[in-house]
């Protein structure tokens, strides 16, 4: 018999009850459902709505049917609707007529937000100790490898050497920060609902807060029909999510390009690989990938509960069922792409020549040979001129800046007009000033500021990072 049936003559149309049921998806809120249940069962014996009796009865076997759920043993049934109507089911088979008692004071409206708030909690938490290990996996391997140097890029063109461990330790700082905002989301997550009914509040004297204080909430919702109709905590987090699945494409892009042997600059372990059903020599970096196609993925989902909130009227609508299985699957999604990820670095092979030669590439040291030149006075525009004059003299010679002969760089000087400059030009030593400037050593050890890729401040950077992990 349906539950809400009494106002309703015959049966719901087969189509009707297939296309509204929610069991396959919210089944996964069957521990969640419980818990709130068992609070909710003690709200209603310290109102004096049960008896001592009733309450033990009630929560013993709600507790009972936790164990059988987390068994794996209690089977759903599909015409029942929902994880709700089915746990009150099992309960009522287990207990008798006592169970209809259980939904006295409380809507599903109330009870589907407590879950998901729930639910999204232990997400949330779990989410955090994947990207902890995501990021552990990163400072590994710049502690093993991160002394190799990179050739930094703007525009996908060489820019300046940066060391392997300050770009490694640029994702770290994107980890986090997402991190970050799962922490601030979990904030406003954690505020209870239970007690806000359908969309006016309980029509019992029910303590809200002591309910709210034994599922481990902050605090309660100052509004019912908020409470009921809210799902900003679930879109919050989706949104952080989404920006953490573009963090990780963002690596998994640079991995798709440095393990190419162009490249050559990494080798991603044989277990983090795929072959070609055709192609034998093929070995292709699928996870990272699939992390980019994914990231695309629950972006899409972040972008359709926005778009399903945003012409919802106060209070519940039936329409919030469809935002559950996006936030399900944005967090899976999110969950197993670090894992993977972090596996993948973890794994990950390093060919520090490769990376020195190609960082070496471009003349990728000219910023430095500027800043040389400013540090002797010269203005930055006439340095930056100099330079650049350097550089295209050194490319139609074939030559490195770290081997630019003086009169190349007297005539570069001369030609500049820049009397600063011009002064400079006889001294003896800044030839071999501006060729110590422009080789890889000297251009990375010129960045030494907080947040560069000097390698003393890399190295604090590195030590500071594994130190906040600890």
């Amino acid at each position: 018999m349906r539950t809400w049936g009494g106002r309703f003559s015959g049966e719901t149309d087969a189509r009707v009850a297939d296309f509204t049921r929610s069991i396959e998806i919210d089944a996964a809120l069957a521990a969640d459902d419980i818990a709130g249940s068992i609070a909710h069962v003690r709200g209603l014996g310290r109102a004096g709505l049960l008896s001592t009796d009733e309450v033990t009865a009630l929560v013993d076997g709600l507790a009972a049917l936790a164990a059988e759920v987390a068994a794996g043993r209690l089977a759903w049934d599909p015409t029942l609707e929902d994880i709700h109507m089915n746990l009150e089911a099992a309960l009522a088979d287990n207990i008798g007529p006592l169970a209809g008692r259980l939904h006295t004071g409380r809507s599903r409206n109330d009870q589907v937000a407590t879950d998901l708030r729930l639910w999204t909690r232990r997400a949330i938490d779990d989410l955090d100790s994947a990207l902890i290990d995501f990021e552990r996996a990163l400072v590994g391997l710049a502690e093993r490898e991160g002394m190799a140097v990179l050739p930094g890029t703007t525009h996908i063109q060489p820019a300046q050497p940066v060391l392997f461990a300050h770009h490694l330790l640029a994702y770290v700082e994107m980890a986090e920060r997402d991190r970050g905002r799962l922490t601030d989301a979990r904030r406003r997550v954690n505020v209870s609902p239970l007690g806000a009914g359908a969309l006016a509040g309980a029509g019992y004297p029910l303590d809200r807060e002591t309910a709210a204080a034994e599922l481990g909430f902050d605090g309660v919702s100052a509004n019912s029909l908020d409470a009921v109709s809210d799902r900003d905590f679930a879109i919050e987090t989706m949104a952080a999510i989404a920006l953490g699945m573009v963090h990780l494409s963002r690596l998994a892009e640079e991995v798709t390009w440095w393990s190419n042997p162009r490249f050559g600059f990494i080798l991603v372990a044989d277990a983090f690989s795929t072959g070609s059903s055709m192609m034998p020599n093929k070995k292709n970096p699928d996870p990272a990938e699939l992390v980019r196609g994914r990231a695309a993925r629950v972006i899409g989902e972040l972008t359709g509960v926005l778009t399903l909130l945003k012409g919802l009227p106060l209070a519940y609508q039936r329409d919030l069922q469809d935002g559950v299985a996006p936030l399900f699957d944005a967090v899976e999604v999110y969950e197993t792409s670090l894992r993977v990820m972090a596996g993948l670095v973890e794994t990950l092979g390093v060919d520090p020549a490769r990376m020195r030669e190609a960082a070496g590439e471009g003349y990728t040291t000219a910023t430095a040979l500027a800043d040389t030149l400013v540090l002797r006075g010269v203005a930055f525009r006439a340095a930056h001129h100099i330079v650049g004059s350097l550089v295209a003299q050194a490319e139609a010679a074939g030559i490195g800046l770290d081997e630019i002969p003086d009169g190349m760089v007297g005539l570069a000087i001369g030609a500049s007009g820049d009397l600063t400059a011009a002064d400079l030009a006889t001294d003896p030593a800044l030839g071999d000033e501006l060729r110590a400037a422009a080789s890889l050593d000297g251009a990375l050890a010129s960045c030494d500021v907080i947040g560069g890729t000097a390698p003393e401040r890399v190295a604090g950077a590195l030590a500071a990072a594994r130190a906040r992990l600890a």
